[in-house]
């Protein structure tokens, strides 16, 4: 009997020993795994880190390029060293590339409204911008609905927080500038393909800009007088050559112009905000970094903004 009971004994001991050494080896693998989940975390975080440092290397490659070029020369073109593409690079082990926009050969939303209010020649600018991409002109008074500070429809077409408040979510109208172009995706008749076509060429900047005529594209030449054509942008931006237009008269003074009537006003041929593009693949890291840089008359410079991912 007490060879029996010796028996059970040792056998309940065995499965104690054996159920204690699995719960010890799933502990001691839990224990292993979750260290090394931290450990590639961590080197997750450190590589997002030195990536995003490598991209502040890039912008600050473009801000020197930029302030040697205001130094150099009092007008903005595009056969000027800072709109050259910087193709990949590898330094240190991360793979750079970057680039330089002038910002201002863009349609700066936020001129639509000035001191608070609606900006008529502003709007009738925006509207044809609008014809010229195949967009219908009625969102323009819903986009300044969306920016200025009162509560009243614009007239037929505007859009105010009644609008919004029954969506789901609901929300306002900010009632001040835009800070990024994306804004458009929650103003009353733009739908996400209409904001891809209108994007590239559209700016928000915190204050009001003209527009360079020495960089500006086909549809935002095509805003500054009534019933100009496509035909006739292009042949502005031909006339440009390779040094761009040296000031507004020589602007002005081109053949298509020279029969208009309509005075243009709020262009220029230099540029005072640029968007800096920089892409870094460091390791297992890869960053997008977009920066808005003012920049002043005396060549000094600004970075104003930074997104990552998009702008």
């Amino acid at each position: 009997m007490q060879a029996i009971i010796r028996r059970k004994q040792a056998g309940v001991a065995l499965v104690t020993a054996l159920l204690i050494t699995a719960i010890a080896t799933v502990t001691a693998v839990s224990m292993a795994a979750r260290q090394q989940l931290d450990m590639r975390r961590t080197t997750n975080v450190l590589g997002s880190d030195q990536a995003y440092l490598f991209a502040l290397g890039v912008e600050e490659w473009a801000k020197q390029i930029l302030v040697k070029d205001r130094k150099k020369s009092g007008t903005d073109h595009l056969k000027e060293d800072w709109a050259t593409i910087l193709p990949p690079i590898t330094v240190e082990g991360a793979l750079l590339s970057g680039s330089i926009e002038d910002l201002q050969g863009r349609y700066n939303l936020n001129n639509l409204v000035k001191n608070g209010a609606a900006s008529a020649a502003d709007i009738t600018r925006f509207k044809r911008l609008l014809q010229a991409l195949g967009i219908d002109s009625r969102i323009a008074l819903a986009v300044v609905d969306w920016m200025d500070t009162n509560e009243e429809l614009g007239f037929p077409d505007g859009a105010e927080d009644n609008e919004y408040l029954g969506r789901i979510p609901p929300y306002r109208t900010p009632n001040r500038p835009m800070a990024s172009p994306s804004e458009l995706l929650l103003v009353q008749g733009v739908d996400r393909k209409i904001y891809d076509v209108l994007a590239q060429h559209v700016t928000t900047l915190p204050i009001r800009t003209t527009i360079n005529v020495n960089t500006a594209t086909v549809p935002v030449l095509m805003t500054l007088l009534e019933g100009m054509s496509q035909s006739e942008a292009e042949q502005l931006i031909e006339a440009r050559g390779d040094g761009g237009y040296k000031d507004i008269n020589a602007f002005m003074n081109q053949g298509v112009l020279k029969d208009k009537k309509e005075n243009i006003g709020g262009i220029s041929v230099a540029s005072n905000h640029f968007m800096i593009s920089a892409n870094v693949r460091f390791e297992r890291a890869q960053t997008q970094l977009y920066s808005l840089l003012s920049r002043a008359d005396d060549a000094s410079t600004q970075i104003i903004m930074r997104a990552q991912g998009a702008y």
